[in-house]
């Protein structure tokens, strides 16, 4: 049932399993297109649920939630990588939803998502599957230094240690009560870098620029689009995430995570959904992430990824509101900025490495987005 035959034209109800960030925007992008959009997600305030036409607050292995939504929606995606891919396999048997359960599955598991990558030939650093004590490689292992992280459940630096030793190996697999790890050399960084595709299910592709990031207490900071990098760079960085999609068999929006280390490229990570780092196309793309997995799902053709204006992508976290002696920013200085395009995602609460938001400002000349993207960071108390 997952193909479809004929596309799904507006006002079609179309689901998402996930009600955060990436889902807002999903929503966001399906209304101005003419669809209906039910969200489920356990969250009675999520910022999707809250403009969705349906929030069903439920569970997202709630049976009798994804009996409605297998019988009101005619195509299902989702907006991070967590949720169960038995949900998804669940509607799939009567609805159309992609991406498909099975790249869920190899996204949300960290063995299986290194072991994919490297068997089907794409360049990824050493790495070591942890399940025991006995498991944790010696001093003598060129592994080190290492990032533990555990195999499920991780995001944003969450269940992750920085390890030099089989000791400190041990103390962080323990602090991570013994669960299933992968412990990955941390290579030398040139830069890191992403880019977001949309592969449509007759397997035509759309590629977005390369995307520069510079990561803070692991969780994304600032993109910087085109990146800084070379052509060849990132030449190679689009047909391997090309490889990565063909490879997986992939239908809809992907994120695939790039190390730069001494001119070399390894694959990090891949995201099966819209990514924090392709959040600049809302304001400089032709067409934007959230678009194109509205199209996939849909059965639409692929929009243009063209980009249109240089620009630079800063993330704000709850500590902007928590730091500030007023508990909130200083939005009139950053409104002061021309260039500046500000998206707030409705979250209730902040709180510290919570990503409330980001701003993006777009420039014909990247090193002028940038400065101003900087200035800004610094007048909203971005240390």
């Amino acid at each position: 049932m997952s193909q479809l035959d004929q596309p799904l034209l507006p006002p079609a109800m179309l689901g998402i399993l996930g009600g955060g960030q990436l889902g807002r925007f999903f929503v966001i992008a399906a209304h101005e297109m003419g669809y209906k959009v039910t969200v489920l997600d356990p969250d009675p305030q999520s910022p999707a649920g809250t403009i969705a036409d349906i929030h069903l607050c439920k569970s997202y292995d709630d049976v009798s939630a994804l009996e409605v939504m297998r019988d009101t929606c005619q195509g299902v995606t989702t907006e991070f990588e967590n949720v169960p891919a038995d949900s998804m396999d669940f509607l799939s048997k009567k609805i159309h939803v992609s991406p498909s359960a099975e790249s869920v599955r190899v996204a949300q598991y960290r063995v299986l998502e290194k072991t994919f990558l490297k068997e089907s030939g794409l360049p990824v650093g050493p790495f070591e599957i942890i399940r025991d004590d006995k498991d944790i490689p010696s001093d003598t292992s060129s592994i080190y230094p290492a990032i533990l992280k555990v195999a499920r459940f991780g995001y944003d630096g969450k269940g992750q240690a920085r390890v030099v030793s089989q000791k400190e190996a041990l103390a962080a697999f323990h602090q991570f009560s013994n669960q299933e790890c992968v412990l990955e050399k941390m290579l030398p960084l040139d830069m890191e870098v992403s880019l977001v595709l949309a592969r449509d299910q007759a397997g035509h592709i759309e590629t977005f620029n390369v995307s520069e990031n510079i990561h803070t207490n692991g969780i994304l900071d600032i993109s910087i689009v085109p990146a800084r990098s070379t052509q060849l760079i990132n030449n190679l960085v689009d047909q391997l995430a090309k490889q990565v999609a063909q490879a997986l068999n992939y239908v809809g929006v992907l994120g695939v995570e790039f190390f730069v280390s001494e001119g070399k490229v390894f694959v990090n990570e891949i995201a099966p959904r819209p990514h924090n780092s392709g959040h600049y196309t809302i304001d400089a793309s032709v067409t934007n992430q959230f678009e194109q997995q509205v199209r996939v799902l849909a059965g639409l053709p692929l929009g243009s990824a063209e980009l249109h204006s240089s620009a630079v992508m800063v993330n704000l976290l709850g500590d902007v509101w928590t730091n500030s002696k007023q508990k909130k920013p200083d939005w009139d200085k950053a409104f002061n900025e021309p260039g500046l395009k500000m998206h707030l995602y409705g979250k209730h609460e902040a709180r510290p490495g919570r990503k409330m938001g980001h701003f993006t400002v777009v420039d014909k000349n990247l090193d002028i987005a940038f400065e101003k993207a900087i200035k800004v960071r610094k007048l909203l108390g971005i240390a």
